[in-house]
Order: C-alpha cells, then structure tokens, then sequence
C-alpha cells in the first residue's frame, strides 16, 4: 500500500508497513555479528534478496556455498546463523535448500532490490524551522500520567532506546538534546551503514515516533514519555517505498542487542508479508531470521515494543490476508493462527493496541487480539515532533507503541537491574484496568482483554508511584455533574512553602457527553478564579487534560477546588479526578 493510499484510507502514519494493516556509529561490538561481505559491484535487474539459514557460528562453509550456487554474500549475522544473499536466478532458492548445512532459504521480497543498495544515498538534511515558545503537556501525557512521573524522574541518560523505523531528525531542537549519534546507523538493505546521517528520516513516521519516546523536557514544541534517556536511530525502512524487509529489521535487531539498547520501538511489520506462514518456504525463513534476532537482542538486554496494527482485525481469530505482499501486487489468502504479523506476535515482544483520545476505549482501527495484545496506550491524534524542527499529530498503534516504550525505558533507569522479562512483566502489573465497552468482540476480564491486554500503561508506576511529598496533590472522588449544576471538587494542600508557581499544573479527568455544555474553573483558597474551559469543544466527549496556569500570586498552601458548571439540558457526566502539581 502505498503513503497516498493509506493517508487517504485513514489519515494514519503513512505506509502501508507501519504497523497497519498496512509504518551511523561504530562497528557492532562483536565484529562477526553483522560483518558486510564481498557483493557485486554494480546490480542487475532481476536481483533479489534471499535469507539462508544455518547454525550459528561460523557462516563461510554456506556462505561459500551461496557463491558456488549463483549468489553473492550481501551481509552476514553470524551470531544467528543468518546470510542475506542476492541473486538474479530463479531457481537459487530451490537450489540452496538442497545443500548441506543450510537449515531454510527464503525470498524477502517479490520485487527486485533496488540499485540504491550498492551505493546508497544519504538521507536529507532538513533546514530547521524556528523552534516553538510553548511545551504544553498533551492529554495523552496525562492519561498515562507521564506529566506526574516527571517530578519524580525524566529518566535516565544511561538507558538507551533504539528507534527501528524510517529514520529520526537528528537535528530537531526537540530531540538533538537527547539523540545518540555514537549508535545510530541505517539498515535499509539489511547490512549496517554507519556513515554519519545514514539513520536520518526517509519519511517523518521515525521523528515522529522518536518525540512521543523522549522529546527533551526543554520548553520548547512536546515532551516525550521519557525526556531524560538516550535515543538512537535504527533506520530500517528503505527509501522511496519506506518498506521494511525482514533482512532490514534482522540487521536492526542485532544492533540493537550489540549496542546496549534496553529498549527498542517497533512501529511497523516486516513487509512484504502483513502475516508470515509457517507453511510458506519463504515465508517460514523470515520467521525464523527475524526471530532469532528478536531473541538475540533480548538475551543482550534489549526489550522490544511493537505496535498492533491498524486494521480493526482480530489477531487472535486470523481468516484472510488481503493486503500481501505489499511490494508488488496483494492478493486475498486463506490464513491462520500459525501465520504471524512480526515483530509484534514474536515471543517476547510487548504487543501494544491503541487508545481512542478518551483514554478508556480502543482506537477505531487498532488491532486487538485475545492474549495477544499485552497493553494499551494512547494512539489518536497524538502531537509530536516531525522533520525539519516541526510538530504533527498523527494517529496509529504506531503512535501507541512508543508511548510503551517510554514507560519501558523510566522502568529501566528507576530500576537498572531489570531484565527485558523484567521490565515486560512490570508493564502489565502496573497498568490501569480498562474494562471490555459493549462490544462483543471485546473478550476477557476487566484485568485482561482482547482490546487492551492488561490495560493501558502508568508511567507514575513505572517510577516509584507517588511524586514527592509537597509537589503532587490529587483527588480521586467522583462528583456527579447533572444539567444546570454548579459543582466543586477540593483539595487540600499543605507542606508547600511560599506561593504557587507560575506554571502550576491542573490535571483534570472529567467525564461528560458534550463538553461544550461545561465552564471549568480553578478556585484559590482566597477565591480567585482561573478558567480553564469555557464551552468550547461542542459535543466532543470528556475532557482529560493538564492545564498550566499562573497562580503566581497565590499563597500554595489552603483548599483548592475545582468548579463545574453545567449549563444546558441532556448532557450530565462526573469530575472523575483532578490534581494539582506545584
């Protein structure tokens, strides 16, 4: 599927392989990991490329054997016992799965590999638009209390987290504080390009991914989940038709297990297959390539988060594939369980659906999945940072996942000696219970479901539960706002020396069917009045929201309220919590 095609089909993340149903540094630590192998010096039509599985260790009998049989050695993972090899024969495949040694060989693609293979251009170098005067906190920041997990810790700079996806901007005012050159490198193609601004963005899908992860708490444009950790730029998509073939996301993974990421996002499928079938020869290589660097990396350290899908499909009743494969021309196959959309169905990889804005039910186009999705996280319209030092809101369990990841990586730098199990099990135990909404697709407990596994994920949990005494203050108790009402929900602060900030944060969660009816109001404990929502919204639902207001002159210390008026018939709903952080 094409950019054009998905935009237009869902106003997402653009292509087709970013998780929807249809999105340069130093040499690897272990040399032989992912060593680059003699190739042809210019390329033909009709190449392409092929996994050829062995034991792991030591690769040159087969590897000899790809050359004696019609094929160059394009790359090589020794640690996995995996060769990418090229060849414009016909009958390579068939001809390899005969010779000994050789475990499985299948076909990554249906089309040819591009001549940019041989000699890749570098990424664009974006000019930098003038960067924003304001960071306000986002309502998907709030849902997954990221905006409290601040005041206790922003995370740490040890804790690396790899961006496989199109590539990152580099550049970005947002995101140059925290970005990790030293680690960052391209994989298009399947062997590692460690030039300098190989792993910049193809598209702006990465960036975009890479803000929600750990834009720098800088005042400037957003704020990531984790604006403290390292981020590096595992370019995976090829240019052009930003697709994501299995040799590319192998080469990424075994990066990424080399170079010490403790967490990596994975905001797509490997193209072109949207489900990978054991009994297909081809397909069956790339579940085991792909597999065995996905274990790789975990047994280095390096837990992998992935997105879903867009499809509204159930991943755990498969039926049909009409959208495969995506680099030539789909065609409608019969599928089953056995069939995997990889990385995300991988052992091990933490499978993340999608949030709608509300933050309690599941995006229209999210995947869902009986014991399949592990959490949830928002994905609808979430604003973050995009090529040449700009901000867009995009929309796809692309957009759930690095939330994940970021939750991941506070769970890594508030406790250094988690294991990948570790830190994935934590995800699930800390996460907030979202109960099945009327929908008979919806299966499972409110602890456990199909929509959105364990629940969505809390970044509060994920570093230690409470912000320090005297900075954080909160009101759990609901109060039911009926038509033509004025209500008021109190909180009582003390400990906090001297007036309320300037930038004194208001998290509200109020729960009503036409938010346009609500005028909402911060009361000082002098009484004055700062309004935070005046009507506006129409008949949107809910608003969930942090408001920064300026309460300067404010002594902190006294009752606080916040006041709700009802101003028209039909519509009633609650305060569901309200917080104030000084």
């Amino acid at each position: 599927m094409t950019a054009a095609a998905l935009g237009a089909a869902l106003a997402i993340a653009t292509p087709a392989a970013f998780a929807t149903a249809g999105p340069t540094g130093p040499a690897p630590s272990s040399p032989r990991a992912a060593a680059p192998a003699a190739q042809s010096a210019t390329w033909a039509a009709g190449t392409r490329a092929y996994l050829v599985i062995t034991a792991p260790g030591d690769t040159s009998a087969v590897r000899s054997a790809v050359t004696a049989n019609g094929g160059t050695v394009f790359s090589y993972f020794d640690a996995i016992g995996v060769i990418v090899a090229h060849s414009t024969s016909s009958t390579f495949a068939t001809t390899l799965r005969g010779v000994s040694g050789v475990q499985k060989v299948g076909a990554t693609r249906t089309s040819d590999v591009p001549a940019d293979a041989y000699n890749p251009a570098l990424p664009a170098n974006p000019a930098q638009a003038a960067p924003p005067t304001t960071e306000p906190v986002r309502s998907d920041m709030t849902q997954i209390k990221a905006d409290q997990a601040w005041a206790v810790t922003t995370g740490s700079a040890a804790v690396k987290v790899g961006i496989l996806d199109t590539g990152v901007d580099d550049q970005h005012q947002d995101l140059a504080p925290n970005f990790n050159a030293a680690d960052s490198v391209s994989c298009a193609y399947g062997k590692p390009d460690t030039r300098a601004g190989a792993w910049r963005d193809v598209d702006q899908h990465g960036t975009h991914v890479a803000g929600t992860v750990a834009a720098a708490k800088n005042g400037k444009g957003a704020i990531g989940v984790a604006p403290g950790v390292k981020i590096s730029s595992v370019r995976i998509a090829e240019p052009n038709s930003t697709l994501f073939f299995a040799e590319n996301t192998i080469c990424g993974l075994v990066w990424a297990g080399d170079h010490g990421f403790k967490v990596t996002n994975n905001s797509y499928y490997t193209d072109p297959w949207q489900f990978n079938c054991p009994n297909d020869l081809d397909q069956a290589a790339i579940l085991e390539g792909v597999g065995r660097a996905q274990k790789y990396a975990e047994g280095k350290g390096s837990l992998q988060v992935a997105a879903a899908g867009n499809a509204n499909y159930d991943l755990a009743n498969k039926t049909t594939d009409t959208s495969s494969p995506n680099d030539s021309t789909p065609v409608t196959r019969t599928i089953t369980n056995d069939c995997l959309d990889i990385p995300a169905e991988l052992p091990g990889v933490v499978t993340v659906a999608a949030n709608a804005t509300n933050g309690t039910s599941k995006a229209s186009f999210s995947n869902f999945g009986r014991d399949v999705i592990e959490v949830s996280a928002p994905g609808e319209s979430v604003y973050s940072t995009v090529p040449g030092g700009k901000y867009s809101s995009l929309s796809g369990t692309s957009m759930a996942s690095p939330h994940v990841a970021g939750v991941a990586a506070l769970l890594a730098s508030t406790n250094p000696g988690y294991t990948p199990a570790d830190i994935r099990a934590k995800l699930g135990e800390q996460a907030t219970d979202l109960a099945c909404p009327a929908d008979s697709r919806c299966t499972g407990t409110t602890a456990r479901n199909s929509f959105f596994g364990e629940g969505r994920v809390d970044a509060l949990k994920a570093v230690g539960s409470t912000p320090p005494p005297g900075k954080y203050f909160e009101n759990q108790s609901d109060v039911a706002i009926s038509d033509n009402t004025t209500v008021e929900s109190s909180i009582a602060v003390s400990g906090v020396t001297g007036n309320a900030p300037a930038t004194l944060k208001v998290g509200v969660d109020i729960k009503h069917t036409y938010i346009g009816d609500l005028k909402v109001d911060l009361v000082a404990p002098d009484g004055s009045v700062y309004n935070l929502h005046n009507r506006s919204g129409g008949s949107a639902d809910n608003i969930v929201q942090t408001f920064t207001v300026n309460a300067s002159s404010e002594v902190a210390n006294g009752t606080w309220k916040l006041r709700v008026n009802d101003n028209a018939n039909a519509d009633t709903g609650k305060i569901d919590a309200w917080n104030l952080t000084f």
